[in-house]
């Protein structure tokens, strides 16, 4: 139970410093001296961007989805994208000169990040993974980003996430 929460502009609350969860993520954060505002919401199975967004008073495309995919050598990529679009696997595979890409299945994906699907940060991955991002999500001031467990969002500088993650930009979004 939370003894103090503090009203955001966003909506939702922000928990008091001491009460959020500290992951790896949160850990790389703090390491960085990154600043970002700590968003708990209640986490539903499959809600995705939608659930969290709407939980969080939040514009759905500033929220980022985290996105693990494998190459067809099995080599794991992260990818970055908007809450409201979906990546086109065979543009990225173009753009970035492999055969083929798919999504990890939730237990690989397990694995390479030391997150549980629904709770993946692209900070503090367990395994180096190249990290792509789509390249409008550089346009927005601030976002939304997994925090590194599930109902856990952080509201950080999309400057922040560029100076810590160096993550290649691409052009692959397509609506859902």
């Amino acid at each position: 139970m939370l003894r103090e929460n503090i009203p955001c502009a966003f909506g939702a609350l922000i928990m008091s410093k001491e009460k959020y969860p500290v992951t790896q993520a949160v850990r790389v954060l703090r390491d960085n001296k990154a600043e970002f505002e700590p968003h708990l919401y209640d986490y539903v199975e499959k809600g995705g961007t939608k659930h969290s967004s709407e939980s969080l008073g939040a514009d759905i495309h500033t929220v980022i989805k985290t996105i693990i995919l494998e190459d067809d050598t099995k080599t794991p990529i992260v990818v970055l994208m908007h809450g409201d679009k979906e990546i086109s696997l065979k543009k990225l595979a173009r753009d970035i000169n492999v055969k083929t890409l798919k999504p990890c299945e939730p237990d690989t994906a397990n694995r390479h990040t030391g997150y549980l699907v629904g709770g993946t940060s692209p900070f503090g991955t367990k395994r180096a993974m190249k990290v792509y991002m789509e390249k409008t999500i550089a346009d927005l001031p601030r976002i939304f980003i997994n925090g590194g467990k599930r109902g856990f969002l952080v509201n950080i500088a999309v400057s922040e996430v560029i100076r810590i993650l160096k993550p290649v930009e691409v052009e692959v979004a397509i609506d859902k």
